[in-house]
């Protein structure tokens, strides 16, 4: 088996994604890989943001600048480290996840890109595609599907 190098991760801040996470660092640590934990995000405007603030009152920090991907990463990179991940790197990407993640494994030249299984087996994901199923059916490197949800 070729040891990997690089592995890419992506989570969106789910208990879902955070599993992959550790499943990814637990890899990375064993393999001595570089770990790269993605978060995709769309920029927010201000109108997003006012209507949101109207919505959330006290709680509308949330939505603020990249405080959410910063504490996404953030959380991921603490889950990542305990799991045994030594080397790793955080980067939030604009955009949709399933391209972000493809274009950030070109970016990284990733060997290995993981990512939970959350969406491949609902009627959703059948009809319209899933980050999973997408991902594996369009990457050039190694795909690992972590069972995540059941």
């Amino acid at each position: 088996m070729t040891a990997y190098r690089t592995i890419v991760v992506g989570t969106d801040g789910s208990d879902s994604s955070y599993v992959a996470v550790e499943k990814a660092a637990a890899l990375a640590g064993v393999s001595a890989a570089t770990l790269v934990i993605a978060c995709a995000y769309y920029p927010t405007d201000d109108r997003d943001v006012a209507a949101a603030a109207d919505v959330l009152k006290d709680e509308a920090y949330q939505v603020r600048g990249s405080a959410p991907t910063s504490e996404i990463l953030r959380t991921a990179r603490d889950k990542a480290v305990a799991a045994g991940a030594k080397d790793i790197v955080e980067r939030a990407v604009v955009g949709e996840p399933v391209e972000s993640l493809l274009t950030l494994l070109k970016d990284v030249d990733a060997d290995l890109l993981v990512v939970g299984n959350r969406g491949l087996n609902t009627l959703t994901g059948r009809l319209l595609g899933s980050v999973p199923s997408d991902v594996a059916r369009k990457s050039r490197s190694d795909v690992l599907i972590v069972h995540t949800t059941r």
